[in-house]
C-alpha cells in the first residue's frame, strides 16, 4: 500500500485564506439584506387586560412603568388624560422616562423626547 501526500503550496494557502476572507465579507454583506425579507416575530403581548391600579393614584403630570409581556410599559397621565406607550425607545431601545413638567416622554440615552399626546 502507498502512501501519498498532498503539499499544499504557498499560492495554495494564500489563495484558500483569500476565498476565506472573500467568503465572510460576502456574508456580513448577504446576511442584513437576507434579514429583511425573512419575517419578524410577533411581539408577544397579554391577551388579556394588564391591571395598572386605581386611577386615583396618578395624578396629573405623573407615571408609572409596569410589565407588559417581554417590555415594560409607561403609564401617564396627562393634561389630555391617562395614556400608555411602550417604555423602549425606537431608535436604542433604552428605557424611557416621563417628564410630568414639560409633558414629555425622555429617552435618556441619545437626549431623544416624544410629545406625550402622540407617542
Amino acid at each position: 500500500m502507498t502512501q501519498t501526500t498532498t503539499r499544499v503550496t504557498r499560492r495554495g494557502f494564500i489563495k484558500l485564506v483569500y476565498g476565506l476572507f472573500g467568503a465572510l465579507g460576502l456574508g456580513a454583506f448577504a446576511a442584513p439584506a437576507l434579514a429583511y425579507f425573512w419575517p419578524a416575530k410577533l411581539e408577544e403581548v397579554p391577551s388579556e387586560p394588564v391591571p395598572v391600579g386605581p386611577a386615583g393614584d396618578l395624578k396629573v403630570g405623573d407615571s408609572r412603568t409596569i410589565s407588559y409581556g417581554r417590555y415594560p410599559a409607561l403609564v401617564l397621565n396627562t393634561p389630555a388624560g391617562m395614556r400608555a406607550y411602550l417604555a423602549v425607545c425606537t431608535h436604542f431601545a433604552c428605557l424611557v422616562k416621563y417628564d410630568g413638567v414639560k409633558d414629555e416622554i425622555v429617552c435618556p440615552c441619545h437626549a431623544g423626547f416624544f410629545r406625550s399626546d402622540d407617542g
